[in-house]
Formats: C-alpha cells, sequence, structure tokens
C-alpha cells in the first residue's frame, strides 16, 4: 500500500446509525474500532389506542437521521468526503405505508408491541392453514408478523390501503430517502410473514386474502449489501456527501447483536432495551412453534429470535414513577437500581407480571404486597420480573435444541448491574456484558465490511470487548425456582381475569346487577 492510500485509510470513517423505540443514535467510527463521535436524539411513541403503538416516520425516523448525521460531521469536524459508507439499523418490523414520491400516508405501526390485528391473525390463520404459515415462515404468526398488519389496514383503513405505492419498515423508509432505492433486509422481511416465503427467499402472495401486489412490497436484500448511494436532494439535507454508499440495512436487535461480535453459530444475544430482544445464530434454517427463525445479516447465515416485548418498557415505567422529573436513559437506570438494590433478593416475597403491552390476554401488575413493603422491594420485583419473563423466553431455545454456547449482553440496561445478576441467577446461564452504543454500532461494523475496512466477520473481534462476565449464584437458585412458580401462576390467573373482564356478557350481568 502507497503512503496517499494508507494516508487515505487511516482518515477514513464509517456511519451507523439506529432509530430505536424511544432514541435515533449515531456513531462514527475510524478504521481502527475507534468511536470519533456520536450522538443521541431522544423521541417518543404514540399510543392513539389499547394495542396500538406508533411512530411518526417523518419526525421521529427522517428527521431523526438528519439531525444525527449533522451532529456527527459538526462535532467530529470530519469531512463528508471521508465518510466511506453508512449503514441504517430500525425498530422492526414496522409497517408503514407510502405514496409513490415516498411520502407517509399514515404513522408507522411498531413491532410487537402493536397487537391490534389480531383479527387479521385469524383470518390467514384459516386461509393459509397453520401448517402452510409454518413452512413459509417457519414460526406460528403473532402480534411481531407485519402481514397482519397491512391486512389490517387494508380492511379498517381502505382510502390509505388503495394509495399505498409501498409497504416498508423503519431502515427501508430512512435508506429510500437517502437513495431513491427502495429495499428490505432479509432478516425483516422473514417478519412479513406469511407474505415472506423462506423456501424462496422473497416475496409469495399465492392464496392471500389480500389485493396487495408483489411490487408493493420492497425487494429482499442482503443487509450487508449496498442498496444506493446518497443523492443530492439527501445530501443537502443531511450534510453527507453526494455518491457515499448506503447499505441495505437491518432491524436494530439484529445490528445489536453484531456490534457484541454475535456472528457465529451458537453465539446468542441478550438485548436489555424497550424489549428484551434474544437472538441465537445458527447455520441453518429452524422452523419454531415458540420462535422467530429468519435470515442473519449474511447469505448462507440464519437466527432464531425471541422477545420480551415491555421489558424496559416496565423499568422505565416505574422508573418514571420514582423520579418523574428524571431526565435520559441513564438517570432512569440508576434510580431504579439505586432503588432495587435497597431489597433483597426475592423483594421480601413481592412478585411482578412485566407484561404492560404487546398481549393483549396480558396485563402487568403486583402481588405479595403489605403495609411493610417499600418502593425498593418494588423496584427489586420490576426487575426480577423481567428476569423471570426472559428465563421464560429463554426456556424455549432450550426446549428447541438450541442451547447457546456463549451468551453476550448489551443494551442500556446492562448498566443496572441488579437486573443484569437478576437474568443470570433466574436463567442459570452466565453473560457476557459488552459496552458500546449498541445498533449504531453493528452498523458501522456492518458498514465496514461492504466498503472492505473489515476483511470478515472473524475480523470484527477487534472492534469489540467484553466489560465483564456475570454468571449465576447457585446460593439464590431456589429462592427464584419459587418465584419461577409464583410467576406462572399469577400470569395465568392474571390471563384468566383479564379474559373475564374483557367478556362484554360479564359485562352486561354486572349492570343488570346494578
Amino acid at each position: 500500500m502507497n503512503s496517499e492510500a494508507a494516508e487515505d485509510s487511516a482518515s477514513a470513517v464509517v456511519m451507523g446509525v439506529d432509530i430505536g423505540t424511544y432514541e435515533a443514535k449515531g456513531v462514527l467510527v475510524a478504521a481502527d474500532g475507534r468511536i470519533v463521535a456520536q450522538h443521541r436524539r431522544p423521541h417518543s411513541v404514540l399510543t392513539p389506542g389499547q394495542g396500538r403503538v406508533e411512530h411518526d416516520p417523518r419526525s421521529v425516523w427522517w428527521d431523526g437521521f438528519v439531525e444525527i448525521a449533522r451532529a456527527l460531521l459538526s462535532s467530529s469536524g470530519v469531512d463528508a468526503a471521508a465518510v466511506r459508507a453508512v449503514a441504517v439499523s430500525g425498530i422492526g418490523p414496522c409497517v408503514l405505508p407510502i405514496d409513490a414520491a415516498g411520502e407517509p400516508l399514515r404513522n408507522a405501526m411498531l413491532y410487537a408491541v402493536d397487537s391490534r390485528a389480531q383479527d387479521q391473525i385469524d383470518q390467514l390463520n384459516r386461509s393459509f392453514g397453520r401448517e402452510e404459515i409454518l413452512a413459509r415462515s417457519g414460526t406460528p404468526l403473532s402480534s411481531q408478523s407485519a402481514g397482519p398488519k397491512i391486512l389490517w389496514i387494508e380492511q379498517n383503513e381502505p382510502e390509505i390501503f388503495a394509495r399505498a405505492h409501498r409497504f416498508v419498515t423503519c431502515q427501508t423508509f430512512v435508506v429510500g430517502r437517502l437513495t431513491g432505492q427502495w429495499r428490505v433486509d432479509h432478516a425483516t422481511a422473514a417478519y412479513f410473514h406469511p407474505f415472506y416465503d423462506r423456501r424462496v427467499m422473497t416475496w409469495n402472495l399465492d392464496g392471500a386474502p389480500t389485493m396487495l401486489r408483489r411490487e408493493q412490497l420492497p425487494e429482499p436484500a442482503w443487509s450487508s449489501e449496498i442498496a444506493g448511494r446518497i443523492h443530492s436532494d439527501a445530501a443537502a439535507a443531511t450534510g453527507l456527501a453526494i455518491g457515499t454508499p448506503v447499505l441495505v440495512g437491518a432491524p436494530d436487535a439484529v445490528a445489536e447483536a453484531f456490534s457484541a461480535g454475535v456472528a457465529e453459530p451458537g453465539d446468542m444475544m441478550i438485548m436489555y432495551g424497550s424489549s428484551h430482544f434474544i437472538i441465537e445464530v445458527l447455520d441453518h434454517a429452524h422452523s419454531s412453534n415458540t420462535l422467530w427463525p429468519a435470515p442473519f445479516l449474511f447469505p448462507g447465515s440464519h437466527l432464531v429470535a425471541a422477545s420480551l416485548p415491555t421489558a424496559g418498557s416496565f423499568t422505565r415505567w416505574f422508573a418514571n414513577l420514582l423520579d418523574p422529573h428524571s431526565g435520559g436513559s441513564d438517570e432512569l437506570y440508576s434510580a431504579l437500581t439505586v432503588a432495587a438494590e435497597s431489597s433483597p433478593q426475592g423483594a421480601r416475597g413481592l412478585v411482578a407480571l412485566p407484561y404492560l403491552s404487546g398481549d393483549p390476554q396480558a396485563r402487568g401488575g403486583f402481588i405479595g404486597l403489605t403495609m411493610q413493603h417499600t418502593r425498593g422491594d418494588m423496584a427489586r420485583a420490576v426487575v426480577e420480573s423481567i428476569a423471570q419473563g426472559v428465563s421464560r423466553v429463554l426456556r424455549r431455545f432450550g426446549d428447541d435444541g438450541l442451547e447457546p454456547r456463549r451468551v453476550r449482553a448489551v443494551g442500556g440496561g446492562t448498566k443496572n448491574a441488579v437486573w443484569l445478576q437478576a437474568v443470570s441467577d433466574v436463567s442459570g446461564l452466565t453473560q457476557e456484558a459488552v459496552p458500546g452504543l449498541g445498533a449504531s454500532f453493528g452498523d458501522a461494523m456492518l458498514a465496514a465490511m461492504a466498503v472492505g475496512i473489515l476483511d470478515d466477520v472473524q475480523s470484527i473481534s477487534a472492534w469489540v470487548s467484553v466489560q465483564r462476565t456475570v454468571a449465576p449464584r447457585a446460593e439464590f437458585a431456589d429462592l427464584y425456582a419459587r418465584q419461577a412458580a409464583a410467576f406462572e401462576l399469577l400470569d395465568t390467573a392474571t390471563r384468566e381475569i383479564v379474559s373475564v373482564l374483557s367478556d362484554p356478557r360479564t359485562a352486561d350481568e354486572t349492570e343488570t346487577q346494578k
């Protein structure tokens, strides 16, 4: 390599931007993995009704990316021409109808936390049959499935459906606005079940009870591929250089897994965020009645995933009750940690449920409260309820014969030492906590691979460091086993109570008795 080429390589940077549930994050990363600049932009979700959770795609997704790109360039002093590539990840799968000009026709429906399309799930199950859905998708339909939400728009907002030129997800929307090229990564497309057929790794609308056309869905491609290059309008908006390569993009959880070095078969990530998302990398396609299989980031790679949708949201909700004037996520987690540390393991017999949204049959709650319990006990119960929920999800992997060989913990929640330890204690798994900026850093790693700054999957280890290892403590195994039994009983009872309360016949009988 001549001196001019070496100097150019040394000054090169890549940009990664992640659009999350409650904030967007971005990084500029140098060729040696050093973070040159970083920026965060908080935003909020919209909840227009029970089971409905949305984002405004203009103000949250696009404006968020624009602010972050400009802030990264401004604060670092890096010339836009030095940015070798950009990669974007986003929450998903989201459903957003756009017109031919790429303008949103409504707010975006978010992932599993938006559970409005239960009737459409039933319709698709009847239309295709559960066996065909399992063959296409590798998993049953759920609130994580994007297909039923498209059908919901068709049936409930027909004027919007008629005007929809495309249905896109978060990163597709941002990348499309940057490049004019509308692609969706295979990992996200696979969650548009049952419209994505993993047997052919593309869209299959045969037999679907919908007027949806194939051309209304973006063409699937690999996350590691370049979708297009920044055009003049996007350059003017973002400050990035015309012609800068932009990758296809990835789901935030998958990018976050990559940021932690989760890339080889048997590697597992537990993401501590607004939702707990768990991903294990495989070297083969897998079918499951309880897990979500999909392609991974590269050709020939696969994953299985599962989530606890309201994990971090439950901690955020309770931490806000503890300190409603607290600032960002770091302050919220700190307040919760301090409170939970004041209570012993087991929260002195107090058990909580973390299911605030995402499952219409479930609810959150506390059981066992007495006059002697403190808010510290309640904080501990909140944290341990999430640990129990995560452990319940992890058992699905074991039931499918997918015990991980290595577990990496990532996300803002890993700053809460009580939370991290509780998950290891309850699940029995040792975790390696990886610091950093999560999905946005994973995006930067993908961008670096796309333009040759990183050579291959093995080379990413140079950019990844383990902060600490958290092992389960045997002395609390019996206590948490008893708590797990109480957790299951409470969840079952709560679902039965919710069923009674939501039965209109029960409401009519109550009104008559009055």
